[in-house]
């Protein structure tokens, strides 16, 4: 079973995905660090992550040791990582990566903003995670915090609506969901119930599949 979790920035998606992940016993990719990586090798190169030709070069170079860099979840790169992913070639050389991790046998949990448009077209279940960007800056600033990160509510909302304009508005592989993606707001929700919500979709679309 290939399930595609998609949505914008501290929307809970990825909690969501590895909840599903553990659930179903399915390999999990947070496709988001793949970028965060990029942008990092970028930024520790000396580059602007909006060169072109370097943020290519960082992105051909991401491997699965990348991914566990203890700098990835930090305000900096998610920032950093939004301007290469805008990137055309950024997106090419990363999508193999990806799309031959969704290609296990058995199927795995992929999320992102563009795993059910772009990535996985073809994924068993598709979710649209959501929220209201307030909601979504509340739960991004107690994160950062919880990381020592010295930053004000404000800064982070408007870092995340920034963001948002850009990930939504790229020509090339823009977030946004997918037409058949099962939409789950999880503004009012606590993890454990967005997660049942999410589990019983997946369910009822295995069942309606069977």
């Amino acid at each position: 079973m290939l399930i595609a979790v998609d949505g914008p920035l501290a929307s809970g998606k990825g909690t969501i995905a590895k909840h599903l992940a553990n659930w179903y016993h399915l390999p999990y990719l947070d496709t988001g660090l793949l970028y965060r990586a990029c942008a990092l090798g970028v930024l520790q190169s000396g580059e602007d992550p909006s060169d072109e030709v370097a943020a290519a070069k960082s992105a051909k170079a991401v491997d699965r040791a990348a991914l566990d860099h203890f700098q990835l979840r930090s305000a900096r790169i998610g920032a950093a990582a939004s301007k290469v992913a805008a990137i055309p070639a950024v997106r090419n050389a990363l999508m193999d990566y990806q799309r031959r991790f969704a290609e296990q046998d058995g199927g795995a949990v992929l999320d992102g903003r563009d795993i059910g448009t772009v990535i996985c077209p073809k994924a068993d279940v598709k979710l649209w995670i959501y929220a209201p960007a307030e909601v979504r800056a509340t739960r991004r600033h107690k994160e950062l915090l919880e990381r020592g990160e010295d930053i004000s509510k404000d800064e982070v909302l408007a870092q995340l609506r920034e963001r948002d304009s850009r990930d939504a508005g790229r020509p090339y592989a823009p977030m946004l969901r997918a037409v058949d993606a099962h939409l789950l707001n999880t503004g009012d929700l606590s993890i454990d119930a967005a997660f049942e919500v999410a589990r019983r979709i997946i369910d009822a679309a295995q069942a309606e599949h069977s």
